[in-house]
Parts: structure tokens; sequence; C-alpha cells
């Protein structure tokens, strides 16, 4: 399947005319990540997209609305329970970084770049 190709087959992935929509720079990055890691050989893209329709589940499960808003953190979930599933990364490496980004959050002025 092609670029293209595959980007039709994804569900429900907020676009416009001229492509993907990212409103933030991490969700931009965390599809890159997806796309590359695929590219690569990693995970087929039929992996790929059946880990994000069980994480579009499991959010429509746990009653989560569906209006794209969340599309991109149920994005980053599928990624990670798929890398590491694969052997591609820790869960408590995985988990501790992303403490470590929430508590520079918390301790980082507003308006200024949040650092590590």
């Amino acid at each position: 399947m092609s670029g293209p190709e595959r980007l039709a087959a994804l569900p429900r992935l907020p676009h416009d005319p001229g492509g993907p929509v990212f409103a933030e720079p991490w969700e931009a990055q965390a599809f890159a990540l997806a796309v590359r890691l695929s590219e690569q050989g990693y995970f087929t893209w039929t992996e790929w997209a059946a880990a994000l329709a069980q994480e579009l589940r499991a959010a429509a499960g746990r009653g989560e609305p569906d209006d794209g808003s969340r599309y991109y953190h149920h994005w980053l979930a599928a990624l990670e329970r798929l890398v590491t599933a694969k052997g591609l990364a820790d869960p408590g490496a995985l988990l501790a970084r992303k403490e470590a980004w929430a508590e520079a959050y918390r301790r980082t002025p507003h308006g200024k770049p949040v650092e590590l």
C-alpha cells in the first residue's frame, strides 16, 4: 500500500484538503514516527491500523466522544503499545519519560518552552 492509499485507510484521520492536520507539533511527530517505523519494517501498516483501531474501540468503550479532539492521543497510545509489544521500547522507560515531561511542564512558567 503506498503513502496516499495508506493514509486513506486510516479511520477518522483529521485532515483538510491539503492532507493531515496537526494541532500540536507532537501530533506530527507521533504521526511521522508511526509511518517511519512501518516503512523500516518494524511493523506492517496492517498491524498499525489494527492497533489504532483497537485503541479507538477502547476509547469508544470508555464513552469518550468521537469528535477527533483526542485522535492523536489515541494514535500515541496505540504507537506506545505496539512498540512495547514489538520490543522496540521498554514500558518502564516510556513511563519515566512521560513523568519527566509532566514534571517539566508543571514547573515551566506559562508561555515558556518546556524543556527536560
